[in-house]
């Protein structure tokens, strides 16, 4: 296999792995939500765009998220309060956790 065909390869396993967490994400969120989780634009800030997003339906969340995912927060490390603010953001936290645990 060719370098570029495995460079192509990966950055097709990365977009996979990109959107399978953010499906799965917007799953845990759409389990609290509902409809209004279903409109929710990728970088919307969730307290603003999810009625009810307060600062339990928060740690709900991210407990969720961690079950979801087999992954364990930092509360104390790393900043939840960001990354927890979007769909984006967590789903990119949740990647580097992963990927952090499969190293």
């Amino acid at each position: 296999m060719h370098t570029s065909d495995r460079t192509s390869e990966h950055t097709s396993h990365r977009a996979s792995d990109h959107t399978e967490t953010s499906t799965r994400v917007l799953a845990v969120l759409e389990k609290r939500f509902g409809d209004a989780a279903r409109t929710l634009a990728p970088d919307a800030d969730l307290s603003d765009a999810l009625p009810g997003f307060d600062s339990l339906a928060a740690l709900e969340y991210v407990t969720a998220v961690e079950g979801e995912f087999g992954i364990e927060v930092d509360f104390v490390g790393d900043d939840v309060r960001y990354w927890f603010s979007t769909l984006d953001r967590t789903a990119e936290y949740v990647r580097e956790c992963v990927e952090d645990q499969a190293a």
